[in-house]
């Protein structure tokens, strides 16, 4: 350490020294110990888009693996077009499971269809298994209990007696309030005589199957009416005329065959009285004929 007197000369001093210890080391065992696994970097989720004409936008990062298609993952949409459920045969709009590589597509009620339905209040007495066939019963197709229309893929099917019912007709209920209809709406019990006789406040026909009632004034729904409340088709402005176009057809046909069946019975009758007329005409002559010879 440095220090100066009145010349400016330094005047070295002796500073006190520290004395340093060595730190014993810790012996570590020769033990080779494994690498420690790689830290898993996360991937960004990989989401196919669809690409459909109308809206792209609306893609849910949505997806599911279905046992009625194993080999694809299904995604979840919502687009406005109109496509047939591949599980249960019929109509929809709006959200469904699609494939992204195939036509595969699929309600959302169908995709998360429970394999089986228990105290369900439309069949509470026995327990309700999902069907992904039809019943075979010859030329005559199996109905379905709640909207009287034919069961031709996914249906709940009861093992102890005949009942059946569509996966969307599973999702109604006895009572139901809906947008179409400012009071709620009960289900009329399937023993009624006179279901068939009310005019649904919807479509304005009727129809066989079950029937929704008005617990305050005398509005009436089909339940096949109810279903497209359900599956998307009236909130997409479509309308399942399946239906209609066939009623349309069959009197068609039933006005052809009728034409048919009296311009036959024409053609038959005036085919009888030619032959009539001709018969009447040939036994005449062979009357006069021995008349003149025995003349002669």
């Amino acid at each position: 350490m440095k220090r100066y007197n009145n010349n400016t000369q330094p005047i070295f001093q002796k500073t006190r020294t520290f004395q340093l210890t060595k730190v014993p080391s810790i012996n570590l065992p020769t033990q080779n110990y494994p690498a420690p696994p790689p830290i898993p970097v996360p991937q960004p989720k990989k989401t196919a888009l669809v690409e459909f004409p109308t809206s792209p936008q609306q893609l849910f990062r949505e997806e599911m693996l279905h046992f009625g298609h194993p080999q694809h993952p299904l995604s979840l949409i919502d687009v406005p077009d109109r496509f047939t459920c591949t599980g249960c045969k019929e109509y929809g709009s709006g959200k469904r499971f699609t494939c992204q590589q195939c036509d595969f597509q699929l309600h959302c009620f169908c995709a998360s269809a429970p394999p089986a339905l228990k105290n369900h209040p439309f069949h509470c007495q026995h327990q309700l298994f999902l069907f992904a066939k039809p019943v075979k019963s010859g030329m005559v197709q199996s109905k379905c209990d709640v909207c009287n229309k034919a069961t031709k893929g996914y249906a709940f099917r009861c093992g102890a007696c005949s009942f059946q019912m569509h996966p969307c007709c599973a999702t109604l209920s006895p009572e139901i309030s809906l947008s179409v209809h400012p009071h709620t709406l009960r289900i009329v019990p399937a023993t009624s005589a006179t279901v068939d006789s009310f005019a649904c406040g919807e479509c304005n026909r009727k129809r066989s199957g079950r029937v929704y009632h008005c617990t305050v004034c005398d509005y009436h729904l089909h339940a096949v009416c109810a279903k497209n409340m359900v599956n998307g088709l009236r909130e997409n402005g479509h309308k399942d005329n399946k239906s209609s176009i066939l009623g349309t057809a069959a009197r068609l046909a039933s006005q052809v065959v009728i034409v048919f069946v009296e311009s036959l019975i024409e053609g038959l009758a005036e085919g009888v009285g030619q032959a009539i007329v001709q018969d009447v005409a040939k036994s005449g002559s062979r009357s006069s004929t021995p008349t003149r010879r025995l003349d002669r």
